[in-house]
């Protein structure tokens, strides 16, 4: 099965605000920036992706990504973060006649093609399924199969809302990179550990050097 997936990217100058304790103000953006080019650059490098959507309003983060070979959709609902991917998953599933379509998180800096395969692979076998995040509370990935409502619960306690909507959890080993979010300062460390993008690396290593 081939999948398209839909990555939602707050405009850059919000995002990541919680490494405030990290990474100071004018560094946050680059560092968005960095992880949505990692993650969308490792996925379209997956065999079991066919297409990567970017719903953003954000300029330049919109003609970076589309630089790498994503497509973009606005986000029209301006609604949160739910509203953005049930929007673009509507408009992609109609542009491609019910495909089946998986949320990722933006900023999965560590992301293996290979480990995204077998998440999207053990997915194909149900209606709705998604993948914890790291912290064991969030979600990194939520598939909906062909003519199946993705139905997103993203935000704080996602899982538990995940699968009380009745998606199936996938419990999986050896998919480190792709439940590996980044959110806070220890998130990253961890990120670097498993060994991130090139894009990410360079802003990481400058946030390194500022911290000298």
């Amino acid at each position: 099965m081939q999948w398209t997936l839909v990555v939602p990217l707050k405009p850059l100058a919000e995002a990541k605000s919680r490494l405030s304790d990290t990474a100071g103000d004018g560094l946050r953006p680059g560092l968005a920036l960095a992880f949505a080019q990692d993650t969308v650059a490792a996925a379209l490098e997956c065999p079991a992706v066919r297409d990567v959507v970017v719903v953003t309003n954000d300029a330049l983060a919109a003609r970076e990504l589309t630089s790498l070979g994503a497509g973009i959709v606005p986000d029209r609902p301006r609604g949160g973060l739910n509203a953005a991917l049930a929007h673009a998953a509507a408009t992609v599933g109609s542009a491609r006649h019910a495909a089946s379509v998986a949320a990722l998180n933006a900023d999965l800096p560590a992301l293996r093609p290979a480990e995204l395969a077998r998440v999207l692979d053990t997915a194909a076998a149900f209606p709705r399924a998604f993948l914890a995040d790291a912290a064991g509370v969030g979600t990194t990935l939520l598939a909906a199969s062909r003519g199946r409502e993705l139905r997103p619960f993203f935000g704080p306690g996602s899982r538990a809302r995940h699968r009380a909507s009745g998606a199936v959890e996938l419990c999986l080993d050896a998919v480190h990179s792709v439940r590996q979010d980044v959110d806070t300062g220890n998130d990253l460390r961890a990120a670097l550990a498993l060994g991130v993008g090139p894009r990410t690396a360079a802003v990481a290593a400058r946030l390194l050097m500022s911290e000298q």
